[in-house]
This record gives C-alpha cells, sequence and structure tokens, in this order.
C-alpha cells in the first residue's frame, strides 16, 4: 500500500483512497506547517554550510572542496524538493500542497473515492462512483426522453395503445393519422403477394411511423402468423435502410412477467416502474374494455339516429375525452358519462329492426379501414349491428374451454385463433333469431377458411343467411357495396314474409 502523509491519508496501490482522519481545516494547515517547517530547515542548512565554507584554517583548495560540497549540498536539497514536487504529476506547487486541493474540497467522507491526476498543470481531482453511477442515469433519461413509440392501426384501439404508452412505458406515443389508399399500396409494395391482407396493412402502418420520427415500433404476440409479423416485417423495414427499435411481445409471449419488464427496459425506458406500471397496465384493460362496450352500444344504435351524424360525434368525442385520461379512475368516469350521452340521444328504433352479427378473422373484422367500413355501410342502411370478435373477447375474457364446448355439436378440436370465437358467435346469432351473419376474413386465412364448411352445417339447421367476405388488395369498395345491398333485400323480404 502506498501512503502519502498517513497521519491522515493513505491510498492503496490503485490508488483508491483508504483512510482520511482529518477534516479540511486540520489536514490543509497541517499540510502548510509541514511545508513551512520544512522550508526553514532547508535555509538554516544551507546558511550553516556557508559559514563553515567560510571560517578560516585550511588551504585555498580546502576552503573550495568546501564551498563546492555546500553548493553541491544546496543542489541536493533543491533536487529532493524539486522531487517532492513532482511526486504529484501535473500539479504545479502555488504555496498549497495538492492535497489540501484534494481534501479542502471534499472533506470528509471520501472513502471510496478515486484519486485521478490530470495532465501537466491541473490539480487533484476524486472520482466519486456514486456521482458517475447519477451522472450516467442522467444521461440515460435524456435518451429516455426522446424515444418515441408507434403501434400499427388497429380499429380505435389507438386511444389504449396511447395509455400504454404514455401511462405504462412513460415514453411518447406517436399518433398515426388516418390510414389512406398509400398506406395499403405501401404495404403491398413490400410483402408478397401470398401473404394476408393484414400484414400488408401493418407494414404500410409501420413505414409511414417511421417517416413521422418513431424510434420504436410494437408489434405484440397474435393467435395466428399475426405472432411471426414482427421479426419478418423488421427484416424488411432494415433493408429498406430504416433504423429502429422492435418491441416484439411475441417473443416472450408465454415467459415470467419478469421478461416482459426486461424488453420493455431494454427497448424503450430502463426506468419502468414496475409498481406504477403494473397499475396502469391493469388501466389499459380497463380502458379496452369501456371503448368495446361504448361501441358496442354504438353498433346497436346509431343505425336509428334520428339527427345524422349525432352518434359518430358523441363517439369521436368519446375516444378523445378516453385520450386524456391519466388514471383508472378517469376512464371510468369517462365511460359512464358517455354512455349516459349516448342513451339520451334520440332514436327511431323499429320494434323488430333487421339485426346482423358479424364474425370472423380478428384483426380484419374489427379494422374498419381492413374491412371497407363495412359497419358504417350496414348502419346507413338501418341495421342494428353486432360484432363479437375484439380485443375484450379474444384477449381479455377468452376462454377456449368453454367456447368450444358451446359448439361441441359441430367441432371437436380447436381449429384455429379465432374459430371457436366465429362459431360459437355464429351459432348464439342463430339462436337468438338473428336476421343475419357477415363472415369477414382476409384472403388466404386457413383458420377462417376452416370455419366456413361449418358456419354452412349451422346455416343449414337454423335457416340464417351467411354473407362471405373476404379482403385483399384487389377488393373494390363498389363490389362491397353490391354484395351488401344484395344481402339487405334479401334479409329485409326474409323478414316481411314472416
Amino acid at each position: 500500500m502506498a501512503k502519502h502523509n498517513e497521519d491522515y491519508i493513505s491510498f492503496d496501490e490503485n490508488g483508491t483512497l483508504i483512510t482520511c482522519t482529518k477534516n479540511a481545516e486540520e489536514a490543509a494547515e497541517e499540510t502548510r506547517g509541514a511545508g513551512a517547517k520544512k522550508a526553514d530547515r532547508a535555509g538554516r542548512s544551507r546558511g550553516e554550510r556557508k559559514a563553515q565554507a567560510s571560517k578560516p584554517g585550511r588551504t585555498g583548495d580546502a576552503g573550495g572542496s568546501a564551498a563546492e560540497a555546500g553548493s553541491a549540498a544546496g543542489d541536493a536539497s533543491g533536487s529532493a524538493a524539486e522531487a517532492d514536487a513532482a511526486s504529484v504529476r501535473g500539479f504545479k506547487h502555488s504555496g498549497f500542497s495538492p492535497l489540501d486541493t484534494v481534501v479542502s474540497t471534499f472533506g470528509d467522507g471520501v472513502r471510496g473515492a478515486r484519486v485521478v491526476i490530470g495532465e501537466a498543470g491541473r490539480a487533484f481531482s476524486l472520482f466519486d462512483p456514486e456521482q458517475a453511477r447519477r451522472r450516467k442515469k442522467a444521461r440515460r433519461d435524456k435518451r429516455h426522453a426522446r424515444t418515441r413509440v408507434a403501434f400499427f392501426r388497429f380499429s380505435y384501439y389507438d386511444v389504449a395503445f396511447k395509455y400504454f404508452v404514455e401511462q405504462v412505458l412513460d415514453a411518447d406515443f406517436v399518433a398515426l393519422p388516418p390510414a389512406t389508399k398509400r398506406t395499403f399500396d405501401l404495404g403491398s409494395r413490400y410483402s408478397s403477394d401470398s401473404v394476408c391482407a393484414p400484414f400488408k396493412h401493418i407494414l404500410g402502418d409501420y413505414i409511414e411511423a417511421l417517416e413521422l420520427g418513431a424510434d420504436v415500433l410494437v408489434q405484440f404476440a397474435g393467435p395466428c402468423r399475426l405472432g411471426y409479423y414482427g421479426e419478418l416485417q423488421q427484416s424488411i423495414l432494415r433493408d429498406l435502410g430504416y433504423e429502429f427499435d422492435m418491441l416484439n411481445f411475441s417473443t416472450v409471449t408465454g415467459k415470467p412477467a419478469a421478461d416482459y419488464i426486461k424488453i420493455c427496459r431494454a427497448k424503450v425506458n430502463p426506468n419502468v416502474s414496475v409498481p406504477h406500471g403494473a397499475r396502469q397496465l391493469l388501466a389499459t384493460f380497463k380502458m379496452i374494455e369501456a371503448l368495446d362496450e361504448v361501441n358496442d352500444f354504438y353498433l346497436a344504435n346509431a343505425g336509428f339516429e334520428c339527427e345524422p351524424g349525432s352518434f359518430v360525434r358523441t363517439r369521436d368525442r368519446f375516444f378523445d375525452a378516453m385520450r386524456t385520461c391519466t388514471c383508472e379512475r378517469d376512464i371510468v368516469e369517462t365511460r359512464n358519462a358517455f354512455l349516459d350521452e349516448f342513451r339520451n340521444l334520440p332514436v327511431d328504433k323499429p320494434a323488430r329492426p333487421l339485426r346482423v352479427g358479424i364474425v370472423g378473422e380478428f384483426f380484419t373484422a374489427p379494422d374498419e379501414h381492413s374491412n371497407l367500413q363495412l359497419e358504417r355501410k350496414l348502419l346507413d342502411m338501418g341495421v342494428e349491428v353486432h360484432r363479437t370478435v375484439s380485443l375484450t373477447n379474444r384477449a381479455l375474457h377468452y376462454n377456449e374451454k368453454n367456447l368450444r364446448a358451446s359448439v361441441s355439436d359441430y367441432v371437436t378440436y380447436d381449429m384455429g385463433p379465432t374459430s371457436s370465437l366465429t362459431l360459437a358467435a355464429a351459432l348464439k346469432y342463430a339462436q337468438e333469431d338473428f336476421d343475419g351473419v357477415v363472415h369477414v376474413k382476409s384472403s388466404g386465412c386457413t383458420p377462417e377458411i376452416d370455419c366456413m364448411t361449418v358456419l354452412a352445417r349451422i346455416a343449414s339447421d337454423y335457416r340464417i343467411p351467411v354473407l362471405y367476405l373476404s379482403y385483399d388488395s384487389q377488393t373494390s369498395d363498389t363490389g362491397l357495396d353490391t354484395r351488401l345491398e344484395a344481402f339487405y333485400d334479401m334479409l329485409a323480404m326474409k323478414k316481411e314474409r314472416g
């Protein structure tokens, strides 16, 4: 162990401060006093040697030798002083010890600090590990403040996605404008022709999100091939030259909660608070339930509004109000307030309206851009619309065993990601005397293709019409209008005949 003025301070071989037993004032005073005494002793020694050299009694040579010896002694004393000053590299002695600078600056409580010696002309400094950690955290916080996170467009759930990003991840949410034809064209341009339409929609959304400055893209685990899309889309986007991080929850599906926390911290925010995040995650689920509940009321009644556009405007204001929520209490209060407002809107609903249930694929059925405004078109015809497939029913309150039991007369095994929900919902609509069912899927969706033969059996047993709609990049809005109008006319005539 190398020591320096071991009465009050010592260092180890790595330069780490081991002890500091005196306060700053005592250390500085002692250091200055020791320096003054040392200079006084050196001065007296040189004076004595000069006096001895000037005494007579020896030959001139002897006197000369004594003078040379005195000069050599003085040179040695000066060299010792220079060596003492040079013992601290880069510090210019100006009447104070380098240690005086260190101790007077930091005082007591510096055990474990590291002494750092700078370039020539610079004084001692201490490296404080705790201070370094604080600086590193501050830099990390600064990086996090610039993190911009984007989801793909999915129905009205961007409201819940925004809440998740801002309240759970504590990051900035990149809100995407309404999708356009360019969105789907971008996705189709860089996708395989054989891939399903949701892949193309999502890829186009990601490209536009990156153009808006997103740093992180989010892909959650899907019940079908959607769970594999994240890795493939990430590869395509990187080949296009985009720089970003992918928060892909499918990589931790089925793993402990700690893995979800770890990936969120690694990709978005290293300072995610687990207790706060858990509370806000539960609030996010509550928001999803509220969004679906209000939308179900909207679908059941908007087709009979007395004032055109009143339901759409109220729903838009509901979504805007939800975007300002910051806690579960805000969510519940907003839900209750707007449900009351919806109930107070005037409607002219017949006693036996036409009722149509929508079933089908998880992405296309709820997403109005993917299904070309299917729900809006039915509402404009004066139809009471119901849709079972939603995040609430498929993600939050999904029970495959119970659903399959409800359709046990038609299927025995799990047929795919949304197959059991599709068949159970269609059977429920048939048993409740709905006038028709619309089955929605993207082109090439294998699980929903398998459902079609079972739906035909249900339609035959309960004598309920089923309209099959399959969407791809070539589906036209005009063609959809023609098929829906024909379907509506058939249902209306059937209902009139009783």
